[in-house]
């Protein structure tokens, strides 16, 4: 009896300790500046951290424009440029449109239903750096595997007008690794 409760006592231990691991994992992701003729240097990396509230992106990126950025989880793991619609080469259009799994097709930002890789804005200071952590409540390091992190030249509207309201043109982006 005292045995078995001894292994009983082991295997809950085990199961609080790998659940508090699985809440704390983190990951880096380094990013780079894009453009049409491709990916260049780096601007820094976003450390992704699991919470019990959610997917906390705390970027470290310096070289940016001063103000509010759009910032995605992008479909997939790629921020090389790719020929639009339209023949023109296109900054790290590889990496596809928004994570969007349940295939929403909307837009509404992070904290209601749409696109799952809606983030909140990317603050961005008088010097160029930003530093500010974001968290999206309903993304999980599940959800990261094989995708993009991008950062937009404009802000983020979170309407499905004009064009997704995303903020625009891809200036920076970096890929998740599986």
């Amino acid at each position: 009896m005292r045995y078995s409760t001894s292994l009983t006592a082991m295997a809950a231990s085990l199961l609080l300790a790998t659940s508090a691991a699985q809440a704390n994992e983190t990951r880096d992701v380094e990013m780079h500046k894009v453009s049409a003729e491709g990916v260049s240097e780096s601007i820094g990396s976003v450390t992704l951290e699991q919470s019990k509230y959610g997917l906390l992106f705390t970027p470290s990126l310096g070289g940016l424009e001063p103000g509010a950025h759009g910032f995605h989880v992008h479909q997939n793991a790629s921020c090389e440029p790719a020929e639009n619609d339209s023949g023109k080469m296109t900054a790290a259009l590889s990496a596809g449109g928004h994570y969007d799994p349940e295939n929403t097709g909307t837009h509404q930002g992070p904290y209601v239903d749409g696109h799952l890789g809606d983030l909140p804005v990317l603050t961005v200071n008088e010097n160029g750096d930003a530093n500010v952590p974001v968290l999206a409540p309903r993304l999980s390091m599940e959800h990261m595997s094989g995708r993009s992190l991008m950062v937009h030249a404009g802000s983020d509207t979170y309407a499905d007008e004009p064009h997704l309201g995303g903020g625009g043109a891809r200036v920076a982006c970096g890929v998740v690794e599986s």
